[in-house]
């Protein structure tokens, strides 16, 4: 498999699981990590499901550029084979509750004899210790227990759930992948490894820091939606166009503001006390009447590329096909799969072209011959994968 990028040097196993995790691993591999996935067998029914189905398997972009090996993990040799992977491996990540790992006899402990300068990094929702560490979760309860999902409402209205975003990719997955380089960084300094504890609570916590600094110096208000850069202001919201279409303005700085007033007739000088909060209601009334009258591309042609610090707010496919993204590469089509390239960029050490999905197991022959398994072991072994023998519960 062809690997380039500034982790080429690094090879990561990764415990097949959702969300946080896979999001970590896929940011390694683009960047030319080797990244081996050890994925759970199919079912006994022999039904297909998540990676094993065509259209799964190419439309879960989290797990692109991968090479994986089918294990079911309750087997004393498929427990030695996933502990030969560690042997050779820089980086370890899981995103299971507490003590699942342990119980399978594949705990930090175990690991890091075998590998001592092995990073083991894991992710999950409320971290590994605490009153809430063994309870269910999804990223809608992380992000209400740290204040980012409060932050996200309209004044008097409830907070709006973001689709993973803060949590499990923003606070948990990119998280998880900042920890395990910076113990890398470590490791390859004093041959030491270590946990990485990511918990989900914990970054987006973080996300939080510029707002809860100015919360505690009251330069924040408790109450969602009446603040400068949560909707609050009228220089800073989204507006609907004639069009039924949405616009996002962000002129806060005051010669951004200077030209968005210019730009849009607003020469009333009420509009003068840029920051005096209690106009900001009836100043927003009228900016939203003036947006109101153009479309959406009017305004686009009026505004977009301005310092008035504007964008047109675009859905998924329009954002794929707009042409700064489309300049710059942010977005590529794998088999029919429209997803985010690689990114950051780098100069020196650039990744390879996105790689494509495979299918659970697709590399466990060749896998398990680079470990010397051979013969009867290896046949007992793929033959428990293509009979489908459950995997984790």
């Amino acid at each position: 498999m062809e690997r380039a990028g500034p982790l080429s040097h690094l090879t990561v196993v990764e415990f097949a699981g959702l969300g946080p995790a896979p999001f970590a691993g896929m940011m390694l591999a683009d960047q030319g990590a080797r990244v081996i996935r050890i994925d759970r067998p199919a079912r006994r029914s022999g039904k297909a499901e998540g990676m094993a189905t065509l259209t799964a398997r190419d439309s879960d972009v989290l797990s692109r550029g991968r090479e994986s090996i089918a294990l079911d993990l309750k087997q004393p040799e498929a427990r030695e084979v996933a502990l030969r992977l560690v042997e050779r491996a820089d980086i370890l990540i899981e995103g299971f509750r507490p003590g699942v790992m342990e119980s399978l006899g594949l705990g930090p402990d175990v690991c890091l004899q075998r590998r001592p300068s092995l990073v083991y990094g894991r992710v999950t929702g409320w971290g590994q210790n605490g009153p809430l560490a063994q309870a269910a979760g999804h990223d809608i309860n992380y992000i209400a227990l740290t204040g980012a999902l409060h932050s996200t409402a309209r004044r008097g209205q409830a907070p709006v759930p973001t689709p993973g975003l803060i949590g499990d990719f923003g606070g948990g997955g990119m998280l998880l992948a900042f920890g395990v380089m910076a113990a890398v960084s470590h490791a390859q300094a004093t041959g030491e490894g270590q946990v990485v504890d990511a918990a989900i609570t914990d970054g987006s916590a973080l996300l939080t820091a510029l707002i809860q600094g100015w919360h505690s110096c009251g330069l924040w208000n408790a109450e969602a939606g009446t603040n400068n850069g949560d909707g609050g202001a009228p220089f800073y919201d989204v507006y609907v166009c004639a069009d039924g279409k949405y616009i996002s303005i962000g002129s806060m700085e005051p010669q951004f503001y200077a030209l968005l007033r210019e730009k849009c007739g607003l020469t009333d000088p009420d509009f003068d006390a840029q920051w005096d909060a209690g106009r900001w209601p009836a100043l927003k009334a009228r900016v939203a009447e003036v947006f109101r009258q153009k479309t959406r591309q009017q305004w686009c042609e009026l505004l977009e590329g301005t310092d008035v610090c504007f964008a047109p707010v675009l859905d998924l496919s329009e954002a794929a096909q707009h042409p700064h993204n489309e300049a710059r590469g942010t977005f590529v089509r794998i088999n029919g799969i429209t997803q985010p390239a690689p990114a950051p960029r780098f100069s020196g050490t650039p990744s390879a072209p996105c790689r494509p999905v495979g299918v659970a197991g697709a590399d466990m022959r060749n896998l398990l011959e680079e470990l010397d398994f051979g013969g009867e072991v290896m046949e007992r072994l793929l033959t428990s994968s293509e009979a489908g023998i459950p995997g984790l519960p």
